[in-house]
């Protein structure tokens, strides 16, 4: 059998995935990207709400925090720069009762210590002169909060990696790594055969399969490795036109932000993600869950019409924390943490990874040295 060499493997070719490979292809490594779907972004990537997140939500000094909002600025940079399609549309975080106002001061405490600081507090009638079909009590306003073109994002990150020397490859299963001397070897099915690949780095992107391929490995330590929980996040369009302007969110549930209102660059909003623990990746989208939705809504949005709402899509966010546990950190794991030269691990990449993708990707060239 033969076996090719390069400089780095990046497993996953979603938007982290295929900022990692920029990052190093433009650092002069020689770089493969696989994947084992048939192009680019199919998973996580693509069924999100494609929101650039602020960093309102993530605990003072976690990766969550720190990455988000230093991908948020790089991000708004790097799209004007490119002219990728992107707005600053803001949003507001709606306390639909009395006892979530404390939750709105928390909440903009945390947003300052995150070093986001244009955040404001804006009571009953100044967040309707805001969004005037708006229903709550208070509201927290971040203006700076957007949204992207996530696909055109994606195809300018692998242009670039591309364009460093980068190569892609689709319809490519990594099977199994193990570790040699000076390298790690890849076994991969390709075009219906099996190959081996060795690399001197390999970024482990895969999302939700990334603890799977890791386990792989014989020598990674097993007390490393998280468990991993399928949270599905279904998405229902509106019909008609919104009277919003802006994103609204309600106050966060366990396992997510609530089902919140987000709008395309189109205009078209759609309202989730929900959470839905599921034991198997399944993408369907039932039309009656859509019922549980408009009580919901209705909490800020008392105006929603009925019938209104139709199955958009779903998505599956990669957790490492289940069912009545506290949100977990971003976990990358690089040599430091395992002892293995070269392989840096992703793990639970869910939001804010769209936004924090070019501050993951410079931060893993760093854990590789």
């Amino acid at each position: 059998m033969n076996i090719e060499k390069t400089g780095a493997v990046v497993i996953g070719a979603g938007v982290v995935g295929l900022a990692c490979a920029r990052e190093l292809a433009g650092r002069g490594v020689e770089t493969i990207v696989v994947e084992r779907h048939r192009s680019f972004g199919q998973e996580t990537s693509s069924r999100n709400s494609e929101v650039t997140h602020a960093g309102l939500y993530y605990p003072a000094g976690t990766l969550k925090a720190r990455l988000c909002v230093e991908g948020k600025r790089q991000l708004d940079a790097y799209c004007a720069a490119r002219g990728i399609a992107h707005r600053r549309c803001g949003k507001l975080v709606a306390a639909t009762g009395e006892t979530q106002r404390a939750y709105l001061d928390a909440l903009r405490q945390q947003a300052q210590a995150n070093g986001v600081d244009d955040t404001r507090l804006l009571d009953r009638d100044a967040a309707r002169r805001l969004e005037p079909a708006l229903r709550c009590v208070a509201a927290l306003y971040s203006p700076s909060t957007g949204i992207v073109d996530s696909h055109a994002l994606m195809l300018s990150l692998l242009g670039e990696a591309e364009n460093h020397g980068a190569l892609f490859s689709p319809n490519t299963t990594v099977r199994s790594i193990e570790t040699l001397a000076g390298a790690l070897r890849l076994t991969i099915d390709s075009g219906g055969e099996t190959m081996r690949l060795d690399a001197e780095r390999v970024i482990n992107a895969s999302g939700l399969a990334a603890v799977a391929l890791a386990r792989t490995l014989p020598d990674y330590p097993p007390g490393l490795l998280p468990a991993t929980w399928l949270a599905k996040g279904n998405y229902y369009a509106l019909t008609g036109r919104t009277p919003f302007s802006r994103l609204i969110y309600p106050v966060p549930e366990p396992g997510g932000l609530g089902v919140h209102l987000t709008l395309d660059l189109g205009g078209q909003a759609r309202f989730g993600p929900d959470v839905e623990w599921i034991e198997q990746i399944d993408y369907s989208v039932d039309p009656r869950r859509a019922e549980r939705f408009y009580a919901e809504i209705r909490k800020y949005w008392p105006g929603l019409p009925d019938a209104s709402l139709q199955p958009a899509y779903s998505g599956i966010r990669p957790k490492i924390s289940g069912p009545g546990e506290a949100d977990a950190d971003f976990m990358i794991h690089g040599p430091d943490t395992h002892g293995i030269d070269g392989l840096l691990n992703l793990f639970g990449i869910e939001s804010p990874g769209l936004t924090a993708c070019l501050a993951i990707a410079r931060h893993a060239s760093e854990l590789l040295k």
